[in-house]
């Protein structure tokens, strides 16, 4: 069933089209991913589509009484605590709740047995559309999703307005997912967050009955969480079924089909021309008229747009350098007397692209500044190897002129004619009149190409990347991954972006609780490595619970006086149980993120014992809650 339609929608500013005779539409329950370059439109249609805005042409149809939620960047709290702020997705149900309380101060008074029996017949109305928006549950179901999101119960009561940006973002996706409305339109709901709580998103996701529009640029999520892809481009929308490796597939397909009429097409345009030439003024002058009339009516095809990613791109050779890159040895890092973490060893070895992973607060940005030299150890070692050439991608692009036109930033900076310049900016997306525009103006996507560039022009040999797709699109992300691929030196990066980290790097070292852990392949190796380590984690724990509370068989009369347990009341005790689970390793993880639980190393062992004891009996809890439902 059809939960949204558009039909010819177009929308333009000024002069500029950014959609034009835009028609889909989507089913209820289907997963659908909307990309496009930036300024593609993509924002411009959900605005349209949420009535935000108004399109000059078309039509959007919603079906009637189904809710849609819409997780946008930028948010207004008006609570006085968060959970407030989140409870103000169940206001329908708190206005029942406090009409049942009402009635009943109402009910415990009235003596006349007519208006009793009346208010009575009220109350029970008001309980039923209590129970149906899930009153009895809402409470656990606001912890539950907040919780999920990295939230504590003493997040719960502080006031919402005083979260970082990041952390705002997250009050918003909880409060759209709550009450999982029909139709769920997301904005970039990956930003901001870190990879395990991105990861807990697209499981939900997975389970989400509704329909889900969503914009991102992350392509791992647009992998894992959707089942169709719409694509801005051009100003119309194309269409493909699956996830987006589906996608580019179909893509390359439709792409080369295109290439192919566009070929044949102009081959016989070439042939008719020729004949129309030879036979303009001789004996079959009639049938040249006759094709050159039908050449002019011909529809012709245009040609396919060329990939707008990398181009070939030359390095300037770096220089040679030990083996040993980068070296830390039993070493401490912290802010004044605070280590964030001790007892780090960690060796880089040249031609190594080594990705550096966590969650947020354990330390990555500090590892990579005792490379840099911005950071010294508090205790422990830190060594570069000889001839090493450090380059430093940060995410505030310092090295940037705002008052240099693009191209002057390449040209003054290595002494280059303007062809060479345009080549090697070329590669990183900067075309025709855009070399012109001021290094002050671009967008935050375009300072991280034009850094990222420059930082590979340098000569480094050891390039040392914090976050170097932020703020890119796909087509900006596939530029820096093939010049990151092509590049022959050593390099160290920290990426939420897991498809990035898949392409380019051949060794994933995890920063968790205080201590590195390494694994010799891909995020996708490192995240399947880490998923059966837990996985059997699960599996012995259940088998020891099960083994410590296997009940003594019984003998003689006793095996008699047994009660067969209710299914239901045991599923309904599991539940509570997986919910108070959930929330303590939602605490818990929060508490190993913090800096301030790895001052002691034996409350930061201990710390990381409980979180694998909570989540093996989770995994035990869920096994057992799926045997008894099934």
């Amino acid at each position: 069933m059809s939960l949204l339609q558009v039909q010819g929608l177009s929308k333009s500013f000024g002069t500029h089209t950014i959609l034009e005779n835009v028609s889909f539409e989507i089913r209820r329950g289907e997963k659908v991913g909307l990309i496009g370059p930036n300024g593609a439109g993509k924002t411009t249609l959900f605005r349209i589509l949420l009535g935000l805005e108004t399109s000059d042409n078309g039509l959007v149809a919603l079906t009637p009484g189904q809710q849609a939620a819409y997780v946008e960047q930028d948010i207004e709290l008006r609570q006085n605590t968060l959970y407030e702020e989140l409870c103000t997705a169940f206001q329908d149900i708190l206005a029942c709740q406090q009409q049942m309380q009402r009635l009943e101060a109402a009910i415990a008074l009235e003596q006349d047995k007519d208006n009793l029996a009346s208010l009575m017949k009220e109350y029970g109305l008001v309980v039923d559309r209590f129970e149906r928006g899930g009153g009895y549950e809402y409470e656990n179901t606001v912890r539950k999703v907040a919780f999920g999101l990295g939230f504590t119960n003493e997040d719960l009561a502080k006031n919402p307005r005083a979260f970082s940006g990041g952390q705002k973002t997250r009050i918003s996706l909880a409060r759209a997912l709550i009450r999982q409305p029909d139709f769920l339109f997301l904005d970039e709901p990956t930003n901001h967050l870190d990879l395990g709580m991105v990861e807990w998103l697209e499981e939900f996701l997975a389970g989400y009955p509704g329909a889900v529009l969503v914009i991102s640029h992350d392509r791992y999520f647009l992998d894992e969480a959707v089942d169709r892809i719409l694509a801005v481009e051009d100003g119309q929308i194309q269409d493909y079924n699956g996830n987006y490796s589906q996608y580019l597939e179909q893509k390359a397909e439709r792409t080369e089909a295109l290439e192919r009429a566009y070929n044949k097409q102009q081959a016989m345009i070439a042939k008719t021309e020729e004949y129309i030439s030879r036979y303009r003024a001789g004996i079959k002058s009639k049938q040249a008229r006759g094709r050159e009339t039908r050449l002019k009516r011909l529809n012709r095809l245009e040609r396919p747009g060329e990939a707008g990613g990398f181009d070939f791109f030359v390095f300037n050779p770096p220089g040679e350098c030990a083996e040993r890159v980068a070296e830390l040895g039993e070493t401490a890092a912290g802010y004044g007397n605070k280590p964030v973490f001790s007892g780090v060893s960690l060796l880089i070895r040249r031609g190594e692209g080594v990705a550096l992973v966590g969650p947020n607060g354990a330390g990555k940005t500090t590892l990579l500044k005792l490379f840099t030299g911005d950071l010294a150890p508090l205790s422990g070692r830190v060594k570069l190897g000889s001839r090493v050439k450090i380059g430093y991608f940060s995410q505030e692009h310092e090295g940037l002129n705002p008052n240099n036109r693009v191209l002057d930033e390449i040209m003054n900076e290595f002494a280059f004619s303007e062809e060479r310049a345009r080549h090697y900016l070329g590669a990183f997306l900067f075309r025709g009149d855009e070399v012109y525009k001021l290094v002050g103006d671009l967008s935050g996507g375009e300072k991280a190409r034009i850094a990222l560039l420059k930082l590979m022009l340098t000569g480094a040999n050891f390039l040392i990347l914090d976050e170097p797709t932020n703020h890119l699109d796909i087509s900006a992300r596939e530029a820096v991954e093939e010049a990151i691929m092509s590049f022959p030196g050593t390099f160290l990066t920290v990426s939420h972006d897991r498809y990035f980290l898949d392409k380019v790097a051949d060794r994933v070292v995890e920063l968790a609780a205080g201590s590195i852990t390494e694994y010799a392949g891909n995020y996708s190796y490192y995240r399947d490595k880490k998923a059966a380590a837990l996985k059997e984690a699960a599996r012995t724990a259940a088998k020891a619970v099960q083994a410590k509370s296997k009940p003594a068989k019984p003998e003689g009369r006793d095996a008699y006086r047994g009660k067969k347990p209710d299914p239901a009341k045991l599923a309904k005790k599991l539940e509570e149980e997986i919910t108070g689970l959930e929330a303590e390793l939602a605490e818990l993880e929060l508490r190993l993120n913090d800096p301030d639980s790895h001052t002691d190393a034996g409350l930061s062992r201990e710390l990381a014992e409980q979180y694998s004891k909570a989540q093996a009996a989770l995994e035990a809890k869920y096994s057992e809650w799926l045997e008894l439902t099934n």
